[in-house]
């Protein structure tokens, strides 16, 4: 399938996207060279290929979120420049 100058400017209509005639025409002539490139790729023999979803073995480096005794509130706002109730005080943001 070939992508002509008329397809983009239907595309870019659709889209409402403002385009100059030298843009449709760079336009097309982009998307044809990635839909050659795609037909490249499709030619390849892909069989005994385990299909993937990242190039790199990825995993997660994350650890599991378990409750664990945590700092004393004390000990929390001791450096807190103002607390209120247990709790740090910080400026009014908003009005209201």
């Amino acid at each position: 399938m070939k992508i002509n100058r008329q397809d983009v400017e239907t595309v870019a209509l659709l889209s409402r996207l403002e385009m100059t005639p030298e843009e449709l025409e760079a336009y097309a002539v982009q998307l044809n060279a990635i839909l050659e490139y795609a037909d490249i790729l499709n030619k390849l023999d892909t069989k005994g290929v385990e299909p993937t979803a990242h190039v790199l073995p990825l995993k997660n480096v994350m650890r599991p979120d378990e409750v664990k005794p945590s700092l004393p509130r004390e000990l929390a706002l001791a450096n807190a420049p103002e607390a209120e109730d247990g709790y740090f005080k910080v400026p009014k943001i908003m009005e209201g």
